[in-house]
């Protein structure tokens, strides 16, 4: 079942909390987890931040604009109860309560009024109203699309990049990434002619106790399984158990298939998109412009003895 949106729990919640008890927040997302039939995996399902499970998002702003318009009331910290404009609310058996439902009250639309431009209702205020995503949601759909965005302009880039630059893109990548060793040390095997089939060579840890070989190619089309054979082929000539092949495109079934069967050998694909992601996650080739904070009122800091 898809994760209810913010919106889409005002309404559960209210009927709810109408029989008049208190709930704390964890009680309330627990019964609009059973509500919605929700499994395990999509109550953990997080946000984009990777911080928060989405459901637990969802609940709280509903919740939170709930409290807005005093359809519910906190009696104590973390604990909410419905008002008796809540009661009245949920009399006139509305089909749904949402964001517009809420602009009838008077400290919402206050509240409202205040966050947009002059007080004045904006066609951006009618969007926002209109929109299933939690501000959280909104950045990080926000943020998703750009770094989509980037990546395929960075494998763009890469794809014209000369077969040279390709290989001590990727030796680069997996030193950011934490293995051993210095691109001078891999720099050392890459391009060299009669290196057996491998691109480049990079020490697993700082010590060099184990090796990685690596085949770095921008592929035109589909990686083929001999290809990725091929490769196998090469570690086995040069006594390695370890490699990682880098490509530009993807891989067909057969080739990934091959590589989860080959026995003692450990080979990992990385296809064009996976590539650019990682360079993205590791500075390679990017440069960050900006650096938003996402901040949360500290509860305990007003707390007063």
């Amino acid at each position: 079942m898809p994760i209810p949106d913010f919106q889409s729990l005002m309404l559960p919640i209210m009927r709810l909390m109408q029989d008049k008890e208190t709930r704390k927040q964890a009680m309330i997302r627990d019964a609009m987890g059973k509500e919605f039939d929700l499994t395990e995996h999509e109550r953990n399902e997080l946000l984009p931040s990777g911080t928060v499970p989405r459901f637990d998002n969802n609940v709280s702003w509903a919740l939170s604009y709930l409290s807005m318009a005093i359809l519910l009331t906190k009696p104590s910290r973390g604990v909410y109860m419905i008002s008796d404009r809540g009661l009245e609310a949920l009399a006139g058996n509305p089909p749904r309560i949402d964001m517009k439902f809420l602009t009838r009250f008077p400290e919402y639309a206050e509240r409202r009024r205040r966050a947009t431009h002059g007080g004045e209702q904006t066609a951006e205020t009618t969007v926002e109203i209109q929109q299933h995503q939690t501000p959280e949601e909104l950045i990080g759909s926000g943020y998703e699309q750009l770094r989509e965005t980037l990546a395929a302009t960075i494998l763009d880039r890469v794809k014209q990049c000369s077969p040279r630059f390709f290989e001590r893109l990727v030796v680069e990548l997996l030193l950011k990434m934490g293995y051993g060793g210095t691109l001078r040390d891999a720099g050392q095997v890459i391009g060299r002619s009669g290196d057996g089939g491998i691109d480049g060579v990079i020490k697993e840890d700082k010590l060099g106790l184990d090796v990685v070989y690596i085949q770095a190619k921008r592929w035109e089309g589909t990686v083929p399984v001999n290809a990725v054979r091929d490769f196998s082929g090469s570690l086995d000539y040069h006594s390695a158990k370890k490699g990682v092949f880098i490509s530009t495109s993807d891989y067909t079934s057969d080739a990934r298939q091959f590589v989860s069967r080959i026995g003692e050998k450990k080979i990992v694909l990385i296809d064009g998109e996976e590539l650019a992601q990682l360079m993205i996650d590791h500075d390679v080739g990017v440069s960050t412009v900006a650096t938003y904070a996402v901040k949360k009122i500290d509860s305990d800091y007003f707390e007063e003895e």
